[in-house]
């Protein structure tokens, strides 16, 4: 290591990638039978990466990503711009995170974050201590890439099996297949092989540290619920979620973006009662037009957004509008 080497915050979360199973050949049971190593173990099991960076541990939780949800967003925000705070001389940030939901701590962070570093989530789809672990070489990849002049100015970005992605686009397609996140529309940014990492496109959105929720206080998100569609679903849980004081609805609807009838019915209802209902496709690519139909109930169109990322984003627009105009823009600009 010398001093030349990039200053990077490895905030550990938990998740697969920080995972001991009970042997090298235990790449099933080890989420509920194993132990999660602390950020400053995960980086001793892998020394290669203090060849790449001068990594700086902090463990913020030691647990499966199943487990985090907003709040954990919260804190894990405000960690984020207090290190930055407290240690300028930081290059980056490289977040280990358990592959469940990093995809959506992911797209929290980048409408979110007021830094002009890089932040970097990672994760593996076998455990450190598995023959074969994706663990270690993810591990160093991310702090490659949050250590690239390269990658300031993408927002948050996801590295995982030697790709660079867009925190936006990029979903888990597979429960097991190290190759599986993907940005179907639009692909990847970029790759890191054996000469570090190359970028070859980058994200048009708006995102961090350029929002308008960067710079805002959030002491809070409101409850969003999704609403899954499938043949003949009927109106109960959209009725059911309204009652349990959901402000906000997304509708993973059929593409290219319609509930069953009977659900249509219940989420024009929630409509009338001020519940926003932003209408998202249950299909893995493409669009929801704010067509005419859309427009006439009042339905926000989700766009190209998943329905788990289009209810974050509902959720932040919650916190200060319920304009159904607003939210559409905004769906139109994220």
């Amino acid at each position: 290591m010398t001093s030349s080497l990039p200053h990077i915050a490895v905030i550990g979360t938990g998740g697969t990638i920080s995972s001991l199973g009970a042997g090298s050949l235990d790449v099933l049971d080890y989420p509920e039978f194993g132990q999660k190593l602390t950020s400053e173990a995960l980086l001793d099991r892998f020394p290669e990466t203090r060849q790449v960076a001068d990594p700086v541990p902090i463990t913020f939780r030691q647990v499966g990503s199943t487990a985090i949800g907003p709040s954990d967003w919260l804190e894990l925000r405000a960690l984020i711009h207090r290190t930055a705070g407290e240690d300028p001389g930081l290059a980056g940030f490289v977040i280990p995170h358990g592959t469940a939901t990093l995809e959506e701590t992911a797209f929290f962070l980048n409408l979110t974050l007021g830094i002009s570093q890089p932040v970097v989530l990672v994760g593996a789809q076998r455990p450190a201590s598995a023959l074969g672990t994706d663990a270690g070489t993810n591990l160093v990849n991310a702090l490659q890439v949050a250590g690239c002049p390269e990658a300031r100015g993408k927002g948050a970005l996801v590295v995982l099996n030697n790709e660079i992605h867009p925190a936006r686009d990029v979903v888990k397609t597979s429960t097991y297949r190290v190759q599986t996140f993907r940005s179907f529309d639009f692909g990847a940014l970029g790759h890191i092989d054996g000469d570090g990492p190359h970028f070859y496109r980058a994200p048009l959105q708006a995102h961090m540290p350029d929002t308008p929720f960067a710079g805002r206080e959030i002491a809070d998100l409101p409850r969003v619920d999704i609403v899954y569609s499938y043949a003949g679903a009927a109106g109960d849980l959209v009725r059911a979620a309204v009652a349990a004081g959901a402000r906000g609805l997304v509708s993973a609807g059929f593409a290219p973006g319609s509930p069953s009838p009977d659900q249509r019915e219940a989420f024009i209802q929630a409509a009338k009662s001020g519940v926003v209902v932003v209408q998202c496709s249950r299909a893995a690519s493409g669009r929801v037009a704010p067509r005419r139909h859309l427009r006439e109930v009042g339905f926000v169109a989700g766009e190209d957004f998943s329905p788990q990322k289009a209810r974050i984003l509902l959720m932040l627009m919650l916190t200060t509008t319920s304009d159904i105009g607003e939210i559409q823009q905004a769906f139109q600009t994220y």
